[in-house]
Formats: structure tokens, sequence, C-alpha cells
């Protein structure tokens, strides 16, 4: 069987990480997340299309032509001008029936695997709030009656979670369908029409989905991965006087030294420098060459690769883009002083982030005067520097 990942849009909800990157790179315990889409649909399908265009050579690069059993093939969406409009562009890579994937959500293969034993279908969900998502309406038995996009009328709890198993007639609906109010080619409108044509179901996922659409999303991503996915083992260099507690894993080259305190689960990737003196909290991952040095505490957070806490830092619920270097005594916040729930800014609106406890997220090549404090939920963008003793309450963008 074939499947379609759809990866081509730029993500500017995950910014300041995806300013830099495509969001199928973003890396959930050391892997992309379309690494661990790939394994997700190992022994479903032989071949998957990926269509890029954001960044798309970043994913040609990292990925080649095979993952795995998985041959690859690349489709580039030009404009990006709608999820149908991306599966438009796949009518020449596929044939007869194929699955479709959102880019940037993470699936239970079993799920998969009856997705794909299934005829016409989609991955649904029970969800909270119906309002903030594609929302089906079945008969008894499953069938789709109507799919509606963030409806203004609560009649089910049933969201579309954007996996789907289609036939080669979507691509004539598709050419049929009219474009929505913001300009695009949506793939949930062809939806609607194929289940007017003929059964269409909604199948309930009953494992793992994990949508990754802010950045703190990749918080919860890889702390799922780390308790259900580690696989514990040491490869690098570890002193007799550093500690290690509950399931780490530590990569090859990776050097531990004295007084070093490692809690898990948590995942150290290759390369990376720990201690001395330094103590690595619960739902910790660290990518390839990272540093946490002298009296450097980091609890729940990612390290992109090259990311460095070398002197006196603190880390909470944050993430660290690629090459960050935080300077001696630079602080993220994670808590506010009421508990309330921590807010974030997102294309000039204040967001519920869901978390009660969130830190900094830090793009790539941030450098941080001594002394920085960070307030909670605060974003600095790619090459960003701060002042010494500098206090930041506010995002801050691009570097002037």
């Amino acid at each position: 069987m074939q499947a379609i990942i759809m990866a081509a849009g730029q993500s500017t909800r995950t910014y300041p990480l995806t300013l830099t990157r495509p969001k199928p790179l973003l890396p959930v315990m050391g892997e992309p997340i379309l690494a661990r889409q790939l394994q997700a649909l190992a022994g479903i399908a032989d071949e998957v299309v990926v269509v890029i265009g954001y960044r798309g050579e970043m994913i040609r690069e990292r990925f080649r032509d095979r993952y795995g059993s998985i041959r690859l093939r690349y489709v580039e969406q030009v404009e990006q001008r709608g999820t149908g409009h991306a599966v438009l562009q796949c009518r020449d890579a596929v044939s007869d029936e194929f699955l479709v994937l959102n880019g940037d959500d993470l699936y239970d293969p079993d799920d998969l695997r009856r997705l794909a034993d299934a005829d016409r279908a989609a991955l649904a969900r029970e969800v909270a709030d119906p309002r903030l998502y594609g929302i089906y309406e079945t008969d008894s038995d499953g069938r789709v009656r109507r799919l509606v996009e963030k409806p203004t009328e609560i009649f089910s709890h049933l969201a579309n979670i954007g996996a789907y198993r289609l036939g080669y007639e979507i691509f004539d609906i598709l050419e049929q369908a009219p474009v929505s109010p913001r300009g695009e080619i949506e793939l949930t409108d062809a939806v609607q029409a194929l289940a007017r044509q003929r059964p269409f179901y909604a199948l309930a996922a009953t494992g793992y989905w994990i949508p990754i659409g802010y950045p703190w999303h990749l918080l919860d991503a890889n702390r799922y991965w780390l308790d259900h996915y580690l696989q514990p083992a040491v490869h690098g260099e570890i002193s007799s006087r550093a500690e290690i507690t509950g399931p780490v894993y530590i990569g090859p080259g990776t050097v531990v030294r004295s007084g070093a305190v490692i809690e898990g689960p948590a995942w150290i990737g290759p390369d990376c420098r720990i201690g001395p003196n330094c103590w690595i909290r619960p739902y910790t991952t660290l990518g390839r060459n990272c540093v946490v040095g002298h009296a450097s505490e980091i609890k729940e957070s990612v390290f992109f690769d090259g990311a460095r806490a070398p002197h006196q830092n603190y880390v909470g619920d944050s993430i660290l883009g690629e090459s960050v270097n935080l300077g001696c005594g630079t602080i993220t916040a994670n808590l506010r002083h009421d508990e309330a729930q921590v807010r974030s800014m997102v294309r000039d609106a204040l967001i519920e982030t869901g978390r009660k406890k969130l830190g900094a997220i830090l793009g790539d090549g941030v450098h941080t005067g001594i002394n920085t404090s960070i307030y909670p939920g605060r974003k600095l963008w790619p090459g960003v520097s701060t002042l010494p003793g500098a206090v930041v309450t506010r995002d801050i963008e691009f570097p002037a």
C-alpha cells in the first residue's frame, strides 16, 4: 500500500522553531516527527509519497529515497493552497487506494493498520471541545453523514484527526471542489462529497494521537515517547561518581562527569558533555553534541542538537533550538506566581497553552547574556541575543 504524508506547510504557529526548518523535522526523542510517522507505517505502507514545500530540501536531504523498508518519493507543492491541493499534487504518484496523513500528527501504528484494512474511512477521536476541530456526524454503524469544520453548533464530539484511507476517485472530487473562504482547496470538503457518493466511515482511534500544533506540544510528544518507547542503554563514558536512576539512554561518545545526577526517563544523544555537578531531571531529551554543565538543572525539556546550558542554568519545561547557548546564570521561569495556566503569543494573539508549567522556547542560535531571566512561555527568535542581566518579559523576534 502507498501512503501520502502532507509535509509542505510553513507552520507559523510553531515559530520560532519552524523559522529554520519544516515542522516534520522537529525532534521527538532524537528522531524527526516524520521518522516517527514512517516508523508507525512500517509493515503497512511499502511506499510513502511526501508532499514537500516549505524548506523541502531539508526533508529530502535528511531522508533521501528510503527509510528502512519504505521507499520514499517526493512531490512538491509549490503554492500551499490547502490540504486538498496537497493531495492533488500526488495524482501521478499514487494508484488505486492509499492512506493520507497530516504531516504534523503522530498516530498509533495499530490504528493505522485498522485504517489500512478498511475501505473508505478516516480515523476519529472524541474530544472535549468540538469547536476546535472538524467534527463527524455518523450513523450508529459509524457511517459518516457529514463533516463540519469548527462547528458553532455542537452536534457531535467526534473529531477528524487527519488520517484517511482513500481511493483514486478522490482526485476527480478534488478537481471539482470549491475554494474555501480562506482561498484553499480543503481535503475535508472532498471527504464530505465522497461520503455523499458512497459509504465512508469514521473509525474510532483507540491508540495515541499526538498533534503538534504549537511548540509546547513537542514536550507532550517527547514525554509520550519516553514513557512508551525508550530503550535504556549506556554507550558513553560514565564517571563512577555520577548517579543514574530510572530508565536512561546515553548515546555513543557522550561523557558524564563526576557529580552528575540523571533521573529517568531521559534520552541523551551522542557526543554530549554532561557535568560535573549537574542535575538532569525526568522527561528530558538532549540531541547530539549538547552540553549540560556545572550547577545546571534541566527539567522536562527538549534540547535540539548543539544546545548548551553550561553554567549555573535552570531550564524547566523548555525547548532549546539548535546551537542555543545560555550564558552563566540564565534562568527560564516555568510557573506563574498565581499558578494560573501559562499563555503564549501566537500570530499576535495570546493563546492558552493548557499547561500550568511552561518555560522558554528558543529558536536556533539564541545566545543569552549572563544572568538573563526569561518569563514563562516567552519565545526568542533565531539568532536573538540578550544583554547581561536582561529580563525577558515578552517575545523577542528577529534580531536587529
